[in-house]
């Protein structure tokens, strides 16, 4: 989640914070014209959020415990107290890089695991938490950090109500569809959504194509890699993270979305040429909701031949939730640029989520470097609606195309986008034997049609045809979706069969 807040009760001076953070925007502009920024590669990054479950297979709120236990700065909090994050160290793309991370993230889930095992507890690498109740979005399990605190004030005091979860799912074989129409009182809803978070550094002059062709891809990622069909009992979208985390951060009652007014969580509106646009986007049209000021004077750091640090818009710009996001950073002294995708579901095995990696590192590169880029065929808000066909419909889902039109997403990979990957990762100079595992995966992923959404939603389905209720067929699929996942063979070579 970010930079933790000061503790200390205090006024909170908006015009100050504006002002602020309009300077560190002021800086960054001279910064893109000044050539002041570092790149020596290609580096990719990847975090990972974790649940943690009980033996009951419900939600265990002992993250504090887990973490004093790991003792690993590589894991820390998340939003609710039943979540871990998990950060993995940035490492170049090429070689055999993808394989080495592969087995990274085993040796640090297994060592994860085994912590948790010790106090009782089960990670759980999946999308949404399908044992999670309407009891655990109490505000008292929220983790105790002052950034989390008051970014959940901040959003209610803005809203001015309580937040509405309303959602039409897309209906189990043989089934009518099911609807959630809920509320909380807290953002803990936002706290079930686990995801994988994919990073990219770039050269400034090379962000916006690579934004751009992440936003292209991101309806046919979701599509591909679902994993979160179901919330509060309810069978809901192939990846009902999208929805919810929209909703589970909105700061706008329905006057506000009325009139129009962004949501916090946001796919864009328009194509970009530079990081600049969406840094000056993220500045216009959101009020603070973590103005906190700190002593540097962005500008006079720069001038001095430091790297400023750019505080306040970073901290801005981390309560945007963009599905792609652009990120500022400082590393070693030197500022660089990165891309952070935020669309993949956890889980639902580390095979998966780096095939997952390596087919979105792929197309992106492929797509930056056409000679005609592919969204100056399409138009932006036809890639908007492939990310809810592909989060509500999974494979189901009919895709936009240019030159092909509607296609279903695993045509789409077949015909186009694996084609495309193949390229971008030979391009990457990454190893023909870690490109052809991860590749491979997705392929047949498509060609089975199965991912963690669907076979969720599959195994659920016999289980209530053979009399179980939704209750006991949620525990019984969690239970064998860890089995499964824990050996680790990837999702569409899972049995449905107890």
């Amino acid at each position: 989640m970010g930079t933790d807040l000061s503790a200390t009760p205090r006024l909170l001076d908006r015009g100050r914070y504006r002002r602020k953070v309009q300077r560190c925007l002021d800086t960054l502009a001279r910064m893109l014209t000044d050539g002041s920024f570092s790149f020596p590669r290609k580096n990719i990054g990847l975090e990972v959020e974790l649940n943690l479950v009980d033996q009951r297979l419900r939600p265990s709120m002992s993250s504090s415990a887990v973490l004093d236990a790991l003792d690993d700065p590589s894991f820390t909090t998340e939003l609710g107290q039943h979540n871990l994050e998990l950060n993995v160290p940035p490492r170049p793309l090429a070689g055999d890089s993808a394989l080495q991370l592969e087995n990274d993230l085993h040796a640090y889930l297994g060592k994860a695991a085994g912590t948790a095992g010790g106090t009782g507890v089960t990670l759980a690498m999946i999308g949404i938490l399908p044992t999670l109740g309407q009891e655990h979005f109490d505000q008292k399990w929220l983790t105790n950090k002052a950034r989390y605190s008051t970014l959940n004030d901040e959003i209610f005091a803005a809203r001015g109500e309580r937040m509405a979860l309303v959602m039409d799912g897309a209906a189990l074989p043989g089934a009518q569809p099911e609807r959630l129409r809920s509320y909380a009182e807290s953002i803990l809803p936002e706290a079930a959504c686990t995801s994988v978070q994919l990073h990219l550094q770039v050269a400034p002059e090379e962000f916006a194509a690579h934004w751009n062709a992440a936003q292209c891809l991101a309806g046919a990622q979701i599509a591909l890699a679902a994993n979160s069909p179901f919330l509060l009992g309810k069978a809901l979208w192939h990846e009902t993270r999208i929805p919810l985390f929209q909703q589970a951060t909105d700061t706008r009652p329905e006057e506000l979305k009325n009139q129009g007014v962004r949501p916090r969580v946001w796919f864009g509106e328009r194509w970009i040429t530079s990081i600049f646009d969406l840094f000056e986007e993220n500045v216009r049209y959101f009020p603070g909701l973590l103005p906190e000021t700190d002593t540097e004077d962005p500008l006079e750091a720069l001038e001095s031949g430091q790297a400023p640090r750019l505080s306040e818009l970073r901290m801005h710009n981390g309560t945007i939730w963009r599905w792609n996001r652009p990120v500022y950073d400082v590393v070693d002294g030197l500022p660089h640029l990165r891309v952070e995708n935020r669309v993949l579901p956890a889980g639902p095995t580390v095979a998966d989520v780096v095939a997952n990696a390596a087919f979105f590192y792929g197309a992106q590169r492929a797509l930056a470097e056409e000679e005609r880029p592919i969204w100056t065929q399409m138009s932006f808000q036809a890639a908007e609606e492939n990310l809810y066909s592909g989060a509500r419909n999974g494979f189901d889902a009919q895709l936009y195309w240019p030159g092909i039109g509607w296609v279903p997403p695993d045509e789409l990979a077949l015909r186009v986008l694996l084609p495309l990957a193949h390229e971008g990762l030979r391009r990457s100079d990454v190893s023909d034997e870690a490109r052809v595992r991860y590749l491979g995966i997705i392929e047949r992923r498509c060609l089975a049609r199965r991912n963690g959404a669907s076979w969720q939603r599959e195994y659920v389905q016999r289980a209530e045809a053979r009399g179980a209720d939704r209750d006991t067929a949620l525990n019984r699929m969690l239970g064998r979706y860890l089995e499964l996942s824990e050996i680790g063979e990837p999702v569409h070579t899972w049995p449905l069969a107890d």
